[in-house]
């Protein structure tokens, strides 16, 4: 039996980076995105034992420090059973372009390999396969727009945002994610003891930003619902008024100027919001409308950047399309 899932990207509406934690991760809050890109995992299982891994992109791993194989060994030990799994995935999502293509590549595995071997997982099982594989998996279990905090692994379900036009551009750079901790370390040290942090301070007014993003543009500006306030516009307005920003951006852009620029080019575009997701290299841009985000996305290209338009994805469609129809 083989079961076909769509393995959804995601951007980061925001990312605090705050101090180092005891396990050697930092205390991070950011808001997820789900976005209408996506690769797709092919699940089999058959006669024998063992997990293979195929890709014809030879950047993603085919050993056990893939992430669909770590989870899909997870969850035969916690199901007690054997078999051989196959593991096909299609690339549309950038390597390594802080879209989460990993993660979300091994939760569409788990739900795949759900269905073949016809057992779900309860609630509880997900979460920790999940968690103990990568602070990104847990947010594919939610879909939409999604809080996170911990090291990003606990998550919370904050209401849907409208669906915006988003540009995301990934210029062909790596970026390494420890590597930017590392930098991130260098710019905010470890204080004395009772010294508070400067990124502890900034981390503490993520969630009221948030809050005042999320809560200011329900209604029009009189407090009062009105026919045609649209409020996806407002909320791109809010967005940037709160100052919802990316804590990686000072620490990647001075390594890598090119990823600034794209930043600058969406900018030009007119683009209502701009960031690095996760820790890059892709940026992305959020529209008003889909013209101005199809002419953004043309522009990019046509200057050497790969870049697509898309949409961001609310949580009723991200379950309504993860299998794609046979």
């Amino acid at each position: 039996m083989s079961v076909a899932v769509r393995s959804f990207g995601k951007i980061n509406i925001g990312l605090r980076i705050g101090a180092s934690r005891a396990d050697g991760f930092h205390e991070l809050r950011t808001v997820y995105q789900t976005i209408d890109l996506a690769d797709i995992v092919r699940v089999d299982m058959g006669r024998g034992t063992g997990i293979e891994v195929y890709c014809k992109d030879p950047r993603v791993p085919s050993d056990e420090t893939n992430t669909c194989w770590r989870v899909a060994d997870k969850m035969l030990r916690s199901l007690k059973m054997r078999g051989k799994v196959k593991i096909t995935i299609e690339k549309n999502l950038p390597v390594q372009g802080g879209m989460g293509a990993a993660s979300s590549n091994a939760i569409a595995t788990l739900f795949g390999l759900e269905k073949v071997l016809k057992k779900q997982l309860s609630a509880e099982e997900r979460l920790r396969i999940a968690s103990e594989v990568g602070s990104d998996l847990p947010l594919f279990l939610v879909g939409g727009t999604v809080l996170g905090t911990g090291r990003g692994e606990q998550v919370y379900a904050l209401e849907d945002l409208p669906s915006f036009p988003c540009v995301v551009a990934t210029p062909e750079i790596g970026v390494s994610t420890p590597a930017a901790f590392a930098e991130w370390d260098k710019r905010y040290p470890a204080p004395a003891k009772l010294t508070p942090q400067p990124a502890s301070d900034k981390i503490n007014t993520f969630s009221q930003s948030v809050y005042e993003w999320l809560s200011g543009s329900s209604f029009s500006p009189t407090g009062v619902p009105e026919n045609g306030w649209d409020r996806a516009e407002a909320l791109l307005l809010d967005l940037v008024r709160t100052g919802i920003e990316n804590d990686f951006e000072t620490v990647v852009f001075p390594k890598h100027p090119a990823i600034r620029e794209v930043k600058r080019a969406l900018e030009r575009s007119g683009a209502k919001y701009v960031s690095l997701s996760g820790s890059g290299s892709t940026v992305f841009g959020l529209f008003a409308d889909q013209a101005a985000a199809e002419k953004a996305a043309k522009a990019l290209i046509d200057n050497d950047i790969p870049a697509k338009a898309t949409t961001t994805l609310p949580r009723n469609r991200y379950w309504r399309e993860i299998f794609p129809a046979k």
